[in-house]
């Protein structure tokens, strides 16, 4: 008797390993907690002929790669590996040209994007006016705006990630900074 419920011990113990093996189910997967600062701003205004509030979490840094100009900087945001390019020109009868320029910038994300949403940006008091480009999908770069007061002033501003691009993946912190460029474009002057 004693070697029947020892062969049935075996056998279900053999059941149990065996029986319950299927074929494996991958993990879907999972992407690192971004923790973000609180929303604070400080300005920038120096020597350029414009200035705005940036986030504090932000270092404003001297444009030097090759063909930059003057007025040309990035704001750098190191421990998210992001960046916001923000280029200057000035307006000499071609704002046409300027603008082209920009939204040809924008829908050559057409290939890689899901869709490109446009904002307009009017403020007749400060003369800003502008489109922000917020480019949905897996775009180089989710954000580009321009902003003018169509007769002396053109900037330019675009959000980078130094990381390859992936929707799901950035999506908390494209929102994050998507809020830090409006903040910037509505709080731009010109001097």
């Amino acid at each position: 008797m004693k070697l029947v419920y020892q062969n049935i011990f075996i056998i279900a113990i053999t059941v149990l390993l065996f029986g319950c093996q299927s074929a494996p189910i991958p993990k879907p997967r999972g992407y690192f907690r971004l923790d973000f600062p609180e929303k604070q701003y400080k300005q920038f205004d120096s020597t350029f002929p414009y200035r705005f509030l940036y986030p504090v979490y932000g270092k404003i840094v001297k444009d030097n790669q090759r063909g930059a100009e003057p007025f040309w900087i990035n704001i750098e945001f190191p421990k998210y590996k992001a960046k916001f390019h923000i280029s200057y020109k000035q307006v000499n009868g071609n704002l046409d040209a300027l603008t082209e320029d920009i939204r040809t910038l924008a829908y050559k994300h057409t290939i890689k994007a899901d869709a490109i949403n446009e904002r307009q940006f009017v403020d007749s008091k400060k003369k800003v006016y502008g489109i922000l480009y917020d480019i949905k999908g897996n775009a180089a770069s989710s954000f580009q705006f321009y902003v003018t007061d169509s007769t002396k002033h053109f900037l330019r501003g675009a959000l980078y990630f130094s990381t390859h691009p992936n929707k799901d993946s950035l999506a908390p912190a494209i929102d994050f900074f998507g809020k830090d460029m409006i903040t910037l474009i509505e709080t731009l002057e010109w001097k």
